[in-house]
């Protein structure tokens, strides 16, 4: 008996945060969700429909963008904001069947342009701005993907500022670690690994792992471009040294 392969989009109804129409989104079914690769900063590759893609929902009635993250009770002053800036100007488009890179990319940016105008979460905004970067990095758009690298670690710099960590304290100075190396700013890189690794109150052992492994690339990376290691490294280097037998 032949098997009928699945769709892989299927639509779900969500309501408008905004205006409280009623709209359909797509998805990515679960079973096709598992990525053949991932990047050291999470992200993804798909052999079929990329999930990322769909991530941000938009209202095709006023244009309000939001993700399952997003602020769902806005106040007036956000209200405000939005329909000023965004909503007065809205041409309606729909946005709910399957998107491309440039049309996820455009649904990202607009996202992004809500939350910002709404003065969203912090931890909302750094993630748009992080996939932002990933969709560049599809489109090997280095430049820009590079930028919007930066706009993120600066975003995961006030969430870790301002929220702490939620619970989920590796995986955010992870995170931290390998933006600044991503983007070249290999001291500060240094110091957010070393937090994972040294933090006794740190138990993910899948993050820990992680920043031992990208703590020694990185040093790969200063030492082949013949740049001075920072007293940390140099401090570890020594203690590991006294620990293997001569």
């Amino acid at each position: 008996m032949e098997q009928v392969e699945l769709e892989p989009l299927y639509k779900v109804k969500v309501t408008c945060h905004y205006c409280e129409t009623e709209f359909e989104t797509s998805r990515v079914r679960p079973s096709l969700k598992r990525p053949y690769r991932t990047d050291s900063d999470f992200c993804a590759y798909y052999k079929h429909e990329n999930p990322d893609f769909y991530v941000v929902r938009i209202c095709p009635s006023c244009g309000f963008a939001s993700t399952e993250n997003s602020t769902v009770n806005l106040n007036e002053m956000q209200r405000k904001a939005f329909i000023e800036q965004i909503g007065n100007r809205w041409v309606k488009r729909d946005y709910s069947g399957a998107r491309n890179l440039e049309q996820a990319l455009a649904a990202y940016k607009l996202g992004l342009l809500c939350a910002q105008v709404i003065q969203e979460k912090e931890r909302v905004v750094a993630g748009l701005l992080h996939h932002i970067a990933w969709l560049y990095r599809y489109m090997e758009d280095h430049a820009q993907e590079r930028r919007f690298l930066e706009f993120s670690l600066e975003a995961y710099v006030k969430v870790f500022e301002r929220e702490g960590t939620g619970g989920n304290e590796a995986k955010l100075l992870y995170l931290l670690g390998e933006l600044n190396r991503r983007v070249g700013k290999f001291h500060e890189a240094v110091q957010w690994f070393g937090r994972v690794i040294h933090d006794k109150r740190i138990t993910d052992a899948a993050m820990i792992r992680a920043s031992r492994e990208q703590w020694a690339l990185l040093r790969e990376q200063m030492i082949s471009g013949k740049m001075e290691l920072p007293q940390e490294m140099l401090e570890a280097d020594k203690e590991a040294a006294k620990r293997s037998p001569l």
